[in-house]
């Protein structure tokens, strides 16, 4: 009996920022440090996690759905945090 060809992984990167307005104090810091340090102009900063999260034997929507509801679960705070979701085709 032929076995099934198993779906690739799909990678979903999830990117979890501060909403505009809320307090970066680790983005602060590394503008007065830059500005210091005489980078001028000293850029603008804003501090992201990324998280990396691979399903096995998903589509990219089911990934998508699945990292949603860790997002929700545990990543972000609805209330502070804005989070971009993007699925990709792992080669």
């Amino acid at each position: 009996m032929a076995v099934p060809p198993s779906r690739p992984s799909v990678t979903v990167e999830v990117r979890v920022t501060l909403k505009p307005g809320v307090l970066d104090a680790e983005a602060e810091n590394i503008e007065k440090s830059l500005a210091l340090l005489g980078l001028r102009p000293t850029p603008q900063v804003r501090t992201a996690r990324i998280y990396d999260l691979v399903f096995e034997g998903l589509s990219p929507e089911d990934a998508r759905t699945r990292a949603q509801e860790a997002v929700d679960l545990l990543l972000a705070n609805p209330v502070i945090h804005a989070v971009t979701i993007v699925p990709r085709h792992d080669p």
